[in-house]
């Protein structure tokens, strides 16, 4: 019978078909750039534990690279003696093995006793958590072990960063000691189910579904989905389809635009449904116009890039915070000339004021100010208020002027390349066909930007590659913003769009 390790355990959890592959077929695995990024994220947040944890250094830490025979046999050396604090300490039980983040030993009646805490770097607990210390707690139980009490150490939101390297509040804790007890019978049998999945010669007969998509994207599913044809007009097309109606027709066996009843759709779902079946493009160019052709001039089109740092870098930020590194910014005048300008700091500094003081500066003060998404940019624009009270007026004057273009594509425009999105890169092969973010070297999206504006201040990266992401990052910004001249300029019926 093999070895399960917790993290197979709670795949199990996620599909039996992803533990068998994980265990018999693991080179089929297909790992995300966000899996990786979420991985390398962990490791940065389990090094700050350890030194919260552990301010003193007088605790272990357990390497794995060392070989899982002699760290196990640490951990039980440890374990026995219960005398330091104990990260990475490994537990066997019942053919299955886990390793805890951080266990904390005490003394009671002469007895040890121990605080377990499992190190997360998600804002919240997630039901999936409570699985996996349940898991956890149950394996360190089984051996022996007295564990007094069961925590999940968080991301703190609401945390600001002083500065000077100084994360002591960075975490927050949630007991989960009731959780975990409650949960030890259904351990006991995830324990012995997986097990037999794993001894099977064959994978499950398991189809794709929902379970495939959580709690995130199972590595396998490129493996699962061969040889399966999806549908021609899946029903996940359909904008704001809610969970009651996802349920309803699973249980109909529909997964097809085509085979929808008429009267659970509304006239939005409609629209993309007949534009999809039929394909053709609905737009409503009177009223896409009336609503732009009053605002007046000049016009800009602004689009900002951010960064969401899990660990804070700049003092006065928290984690996860949207905190702006650039912005591009297109003018165009009522004679249809068009300027473009904008900003981005990849020096390492905190890029926020600066930032705020260049949107001022290169706005204006009168004009409409075009975005695609106004809820982002305005949450952005507000927080860089909140920060700097000297800014707070003017940010807010600009704040005022923005109007939004993404209600308007979606009360006016559909084409059937959308599949369902009218997300900027979504529509704009069949509004501008002549721009393409397929072109762009390098950086394709927000994720993209985000990843490479991280590299770009990292000490370790050379000069010339951050030339190189700095030009990949001004021209895809550039392009978004480009992007919505084109699409306010189809809007309303302007010829020669000027896009060069």
């Amino acid at each position: 019978m093999p070895t399960l390790s917790k993290s197979k355990i709670i795949a199990f959890r996620q599909c039996p078909k992803r533990l068998w592959l994980e265990i018999h077929r693991p080179e089929l695995r297909k790992i995300s750039a966000a899996t990786e990024a979420r991985f390398q994220i962990g490791y940065q947040v389990g090094d700050i534990a350890i030194k919260l944890y552990d301010p003193s250094s007088t605790g272990v830490v357990i390497k794995l690279k060392e070989g899982f025979r002699e760290a196990f046999k640490l951990s039980a050396r440890l374990l026995e003696q219960g005398k330091q604090i104990i990260f990475e300490a490994g537990f066997r039980f019942q053919d299955s093995i886990a390793l805890a983040d951080v266990m904390i030993p005490s003394t009671r009646s002469g007895r040890t006793t121990w605080k377990m805490v499992e190190v997360k770097s998600s804002a919240s607990v997630k039901n999936y958590h409570i699985e996996d210390i349940a898991v956890q707690s149950f394996l360190a139980r089984g051996m022996g072990l007295e564990v007094e009490s069961v925590s999940l150490a968080h991301v703190d939101t609401s945390w600001i960063y002083p500065g000077g390297g100084d994360y002591r509040g960075f975490l927050k804790e949630a007991d989960l000691t009731r959780d975990s007890l409650q949960l030890a019978p259904e351990v006991s049998k995830w324990l012995g189910e997986a097990h037999q999945v794993a001894a099977l010669s064959k994978e499950p007969d398991i189809q794709t579904g929902d379970q495939c998509y959580s709690p995130f994207e199972c590595p396998f599913l490129p493996y699962c989905k061969i040889g399966k044809d999806d549908p021609q007009f899946p029903i996940y097309w359909l904008p704001r389809l809610t969970q009651n109606q996802r349920l309803q027709l699973k249980e109909d066996g529909i997964d097809d635009l085509r085979d929808i009843p008429e009267d659970l759709l509304n006239p939005k779902q409609k629209r993309v449904r007949d534009s999809t079946i039929n394909g053709t493009e609905f737009f409503d160019q009177d009223g896409a116009r009336d609503e732009l052709k009053d605002n007046g001039y000049p016009a800009y089109f602004l689009d900002f890039e951010t960064s969401n740092l899990t660990v804070p870098i700049w003092a006065g930020t928290r984690p996860y915070q949207q905190l702006p590194f650039q912005f591009s910014l297109h003018k165009v005048s009522e004679a249809g000339e068009l300027e473009h300008s904008g900003y981005l700091d990849l020096s390492g500094e905190d890029p926020s004021r600066a930032f705020a003081e260049s949107v001022i500066d290169q706005c204006g003060d009168v004009g409409p100010i075009y975005v695609y998404n106004a809820k982002f940019e305005k949450s952005i624009l507000r927080a860089l208020s909140d920060r700097f009270g000297d800014l707070s007026s003017a940010l807010g004057q600009i704040n005022n002027r923005i109007l939004d273009l993404l209600p308007v594509a979606e009360k006016y425009f559909y084409a059937p390349s959308q599949c369902g999105s009218w997300s900027i890169k979504s529509i704009l092969p069949a509004v501008v066909p002549e721009l393409s973010y397929d072109e762009l070297k390098g950086i394709k999206d927000g994720n993209m930007a985000m990843e490479a504006f991280t590299e770009a201040i990292a000490p370790v990266t050379t000069q010339e590659r951050k030339q190189e992401i700095h030009q990949q990052l001004s021209e895809y910004c550039k392009l978004d913003t480009l992007s919505m001249v084109g699409l306010w300029k189809k809007f309303l019926d302007l010829k020669n769009p000027l896009l060069n």
